[in-house]
């Protein structure tokens, strides 16, 4: 977030973390979810996208494909960075004896890539399409991957996070234990920080810039 930035300037324990004048400081308060204890200065990540599920979508009849093959989400990591909450189409374009082209088009209909049956893809989303047992893919059959919207609640930031919450958006203002629940607390969206008293989730060293 280009809102929140770090200074390397010695201070002490007891100071505030909340240093200089060169960005604004701007407060609010947001829902930190449940499941985490977290200490003040705190950078958190905003949770913008859910789960991932699929179904097919071809030009038969309610929405069925001609071919009887199908389409599995990485079982690791189904969404990669960068991916968007909403609908991904997947749709044949190129036919062939047990296989077959798939192009692959993001929320906003921008075109990610290609992929072959047997191959895996990974551009916002990872899968595979593997080809049945039984007809052919036609072109027009396709699938539908849907990225849920996140809870829009917030997590210390974690690069590792697939949720949104990868990405610093606020620093923690004061102690919040959401250990049982789901907690209201104060957060800093912009300003000017002290990096030695921020807290980064996992193993993340990065500073903000």
């Amino acid at each position: 977030n280009e809102n929140l930035a770090v200074t390397s300037e010695t201070f002490s324990a007891t100071e505030l973390f909340v240093t200089g004048s060169g960005y604004p400081v701007v407060a609010d308060s947001v829902t930190i979810a449940a499941g985490q204890n977290l200490t003040r200065g705190t950078v958190l990540g905003k949770i913008i996208k859910g789960a991932a599920s699929v179904v097919a979508a071809g030009a038969g009849a309610e929405g069925a494909n001609t071919g009887d093959g199908t389409l599995t989400m990485n079982a690791t990591t189904p969404i990669l960075a960068g991916a968007k909450a909403g609908v991904y189409a997947v749709k044949c374009t190129a036919t062939a004896t047990n296989g077959g082209t798939f192009r692959v088009f993001d929320p906003d209909g921008y075109v990610l890539g290609d992929v072959a049956v047997g191959a895996t893809f990974a551009n916002d989303i990872k899968f595979a399409i593997a080809d049945g047992a039984g007809a052919d893919f036609a072109v027009g059959d396709g699938f539908v991957v849907t990225i849920a919207a996140g809870s829009g609640n917030y997590n210390a930031v974690n690069s590792a996070n697939i949720d949104g919450s990868d990405a610093p958006v606020a620093v923690l203002a004061s102690d919040a234990n959401a250990t049982d629940g789901a907690v209201v607390a104060p957060v800093y969206l912009t300003g000017e920080f002290n990096a030695a008293a921020l807290v980064f989730g996992g193993s993340d060293t990065y500073a903000l810039h």
